[in-house]
């Protein structure tokens, strides 16, 4: 099925990143255009299905930031003001509408890696 998904694994505490404040945008000539706003669940990824599906699935640049220090804080971790990580944006494209693209996030205060998941 052809969508836009994001899961969030916390690789400090060895969990999905429950909680986590997350922000969709669309990217265009004038700047970053909010799509939605969301918390992962208790899975690390978001309620409801996809991020982007049918007729909001759309060919174009996107960014998803992740709310990692305020996800930190609030399970305790005491960090620098400011923090290494705080928001981190990630900017992607969709250029095949008939494909899914999948964005995960693996975290932690201090480092973080994604790629093209399945």
């Amino acid at each position: 099925m052809a969508g836009l998904t994001t899961h969030v694994l916390d690789t400090m505490n060895g969990c999905p990143a429950a909680g986590m404040g997350v922000a969709l945008y669309r990217m265009t000539e004038a700047g970053a255009v909010l799509i939605k706003r969301l918390q992962l669940n208790h899975d690390g990824r978001a309620d409801g299905g996809p991020l982007l599906a049918g007729a909001d699935f759309q060919v174009g640049r996107y960014r998803l930031s992740f709310d990692v220090a305020a996800y930190f804080r609030a399970r305790g971790v005491a960090l620098p003001e400011p923090p290494f990580l705080d928001v981190v944006p990630l900017d992607f494209g969709i250029a095949d509408l008939a494909s899914h693209y999948h964005v995960p996030l693996l975290v932690s205060p201090w480092s973080c890696s994604t790629y093209r998941g399945s």
